[in-house]
């Protein structure tokens, strides 16, 4: 058996390849291969091209067949597509697995259909086959000892770039740990405080199943066996729905799912000050500035800021999925671009013209405003919810704060 992990100099040098991401991917490796090391193996790396470099390690193997885990996205499915006809011509099996979601894409269809488009329907179809017995890791493996092993090349071999300090640790090792301290500490408050975002009770397990780090079968086998998680449960749900209708839909990385004859804003100032943290809308801004400072975001603020975004200064979804992508350390493709999609009124969402109000989401969410004065320094001595609105200060107060004006009117 050769464990290989081919790093795709494509992605490297593009969005995917921002230093959050590279960072926790680097870590991941080397905790892989710590893991591979106590099974008396080793990881094997490779950089550049990921079917040349998994044919040419094949080769060098003396392989019988190639295994590997399948991607939704478009330019995953042509990189296996592209290895599968290497393989061919070098006779060698291939065999792709579907393991990145807990039901894979296109096994539940609905009837006259290719694929669910309303998340309920897939909801209730996915409860009865998300039924996945994870498999127990081999004690040992084999590498052949002809085969080199390679390094993993430092962050600074790929980008001059710094990732947040605040950046959690990559790995199977640390997710694992995460989860059972989650579980043990924190998982009883997810069913009512999900969207606090001052106490933030989520289980932070976003990056670990982006890059593979946690079978999400065996999250969700975990999870089933606490009551009052469903909720839980129906997080992991979505981001199945989201892979099935990329998978169906692999254009909706850039395309509108659904034609809604928007015609977005071109407003490069209010985009820039959006992307800073600057919009004058306090719960908004706090928002932005931990997608800054943490390369995380949880959901309910994912929600607000875009919804701002869209809905409120109607600027282009894409431009908004663009930022995310550059900063997130979970910035899984489907649940990115399909969550912007989902906001912006162009993607599953069955209320497309929905707009979250930012006064209303932050007094029910924030309602003390302790989440905005941790983030937003220049409001922080502001008491009480006048936090939200601190254009209702009296003049002379407001003149002291070292904050912006709203970049449009309040709603009323």
């Amino acid at each position: 058996m050769v464990p290989a992990f081919v790093i795709d100099e494509r992605l490297v040098s593009g969005r995917a390849g921002r230093p959050n991401r590279l960072a926790f991917l680097l870590e991941s490796l080397r905790d892989l291969d710590r893991s591979l090391r106590d099974r008396e193996s080793r990881l094997v790396i490779r950089q550049g091209d990921v079917a040349t470099g998994v044919l040419e390690l094949a080769r060098e193997a003396g392989a019988d067949a190639v295994f590997l885990s399948e991607d939704v996205s478009g330019y995953a499915k042509e990189r296996t597509r592209r290895l599968q006809r290497g393989c061919e011509k070098d006779r060698i099996a291939i065999r792709a697995f579907e393991g990145v979601t807990i039901v894979p894409p296109g096994e539940l269809i609905p009837t006259g259909g290719d694929h669910y488009r309303v998340f309920t329907p897939y909801w209730n179809a996915w409860r009865a086959a998300a039924k996945r017995e994870p498999l127990a890791p081999p004690r040992k493996l084999r590498l052949p000892s002809r085969i080199r092993p390679g390094a993993i090349p430092k962050l600074s071999d790929l980008t001059r770039e710094i990732p947040v300090e605040s950046l959690p640790r990559g790995g199977e090792s640390a997710g694992r740990d995460r989860l059972t301290r989650w579980l043990q500490n924190e998982s009883n408050r997810y069913g009512e405080r999900a969207d606090d975002l001052a106490e933030d009770p989520t289980s932070h397990l976003s990056p670990y199943l982006h890059f593979g780090c946690l079978s999400p079968s065996e999250v969700l086998a975990r999870v089933e066996k606490r009551s009052g998680l469903e909720d839980f449960a129906r997080q992991l749900c979505w981001r199945d729905f989201h892979h099935q209708v990329m998978a169906a839909r692999p254009d909706l990385v850039r395309e509108d799912y659904r034609r809604s004859g928007r015609r977005w804003r071109n407003d490069q100032e209010a985009l820039a000050a959006w992307r800073r943290g600057e919009t004058g809308y306090p719960i908004v801004d706090a928002g932005m500035r931990q997608l800054a400072r943490e390369g995380f975001l949880p959901n309910r603020a994912r929600l607000i800021v875009a919804s701002f975004l869209t809905k409120t200064l109607g600027i282009d979804w894409r431009s908004g999925a663009d930022h995310f992508e550059s900063l997130l350390v979970d910035a899984d493709l489907a649940n990115n671009r399909g969550n912007w999609q989902w906001v912006a009124g162009t993607g599953n969402d069955t209320r497309p013209n929905r707009v979250l109000n930012p006064i209303r989401q932050a007094r029910r969410f924030d309602p003390d405003g302790a989440y905005v004065r941790r983030l937003v320094p220049e409001l922080a001595g502001l008491e009480g919810k006048s936090i939200h609105e601190p254009w209702k200060l009296e003049p002379e107060e407001r003149a002291r704060l070292d904050y912006p004006d709203p970049l449009v009117p309040p709603p009323g």
